[in-house]
């Protein structure tokens, strides 16, 4: 695998290969570098593997790793100005903390609720005036009790026997705090919602995060900039890209510190004075890989369930491979 990278100019981008320098990972040994990782963000470094690769991985983690969502809404009471389809469809975006893991996908034909593939919610509130509220108090939710309806008011009335395995705590939304609806007194919402297993190709709310990636950045400055215009050179890239360090001889230049940081912006070829100062590329062999989780599923779950299924689909076509060798073979 030879060394590609893309160089930035003004107007276009530019491909270039160094044939004679071979990457630092290669087809043969390709390293992947853990930068960062907690419970909701990972950052992974891909060198000498292809592009393909890393993006089969951030397709599988937004289209096929699964996660719990609400799926149906039985609406017996709303009389807030929220309207049943809107209503319905803010609850089916509220990130749950249930493990998916533990539960089957339900089948389409099936019309009874499981404890083995659903998970049960009911909402209740009605907004009613505070007694403690001051006769001079103007501001509705002192004056109201329960006028912001949020998803802590969700509440989970088990199947079976899912309280022997799941602890309430663990299915409640992952958020307390997401605003549903907004009421008056005298207003009530009253309703049941069924939260079922789910990818991310059937509907958005099933995606357990986001994933995404970028080429590694590489700048080099081809001549000395100093003064304003090392000061400006610095404006024109993210913040800790650009340094101004003071040389032996009392000058202010600038240098290249972590170009890792930068977003590839090209501001630098704004400035006439500067614009040749300076070579920007990106390394087409080093991807830098983001996983960010808004669901139940850690970063890193996100990105082992991705790496599970795509073992899955190789699997498959090695084994459809070698039944029509076999064919062939019979022929």
């Amino acid at each position: 695998m030879d060394t590609g990278r893309i160089k930035l100019e003004e107007f276009q981008l530019v491909p270039e290969h160094d044939l004679e320098s071979p990457a630092k990972g290669s087809d043969h040994d390709g390293i992947i570098k853990l930068m960062s990782m907690d419970d909701t963000d990972m950052e992974l470094d891909f060198i000498g593997f292809h592009i393909s690769i890393v993006n089969a991985y951030r397709r599988i983690i937004l289209a096929e790793v699964a996660t719990m969502a609400i799926e149906k809404v039985y609406m017996y009471n709303n009389t807030s100005i929220v309207q049943d389809e809107v209503l319905a469809h803010r609850l089916g975006l509220v990130p749950l903390k249930v493990d998916p893991r533990f539960f089957e996908f339900r089948s389409k034909d099936e019309k009874e609720w499981g404890a083995q593939d659903s998970v049960k919610y009911e909402l209740k509130v009605r907004c009613s005036k505070n007694p403690q509220a001051s006769d001079k108090e103007t501001n509705p939710d002192i004056l109201y009790k329960d006028r912001k309806v949020l998803s802590s008011s969700l509440k989970w009335i088990p199947f079976g026997n899912q309280t022997d395995i799941f602890q309430e705590s663990s299915m409640q939304p992952l958020h307390d705090d997401i605003l549903l609806a907004k009421m008056n007194c005298g207003h009530l919402i009253n309703l049941e919602a069924y939260a079922v297993k789910g990818i991310g190709s059937d509907h958005a709310k099933f995606q357990p995060g986001l994933s995404w990636y970028r080429l590694l950045p590489e700048i080099k400055l081809v001549r000395e900039v100093e003064g304003e215009d090392a000061l400006l050179l610095q404006k024109c890239f993210s913040p800790g890209v650009i340094d101004i360090i003071t040389t032996s001889e009392g000058k202010n230049v600038a240098k290249v510190n972590d170009a890792r940081n930068d977003a590839c912006s090209r501001n630098v070829f704004q400035y006439d004075n500067i614009k040749d100062s300076v070579k920007m590329t990106r390394k087409t062999d080093h991807v830098i890989f983001y996983v960010e989780s808004h669901s139940a599923l850690k970063s890193h779950e996100i990105l082992d369930e991705a790496v599970s299924i795509m073992i899955g689909k190789c699997d498959l076509l090695l084994a459809e491979i070698e039944k029509h060798l076999e064919m062939d073979a019979d022929t």
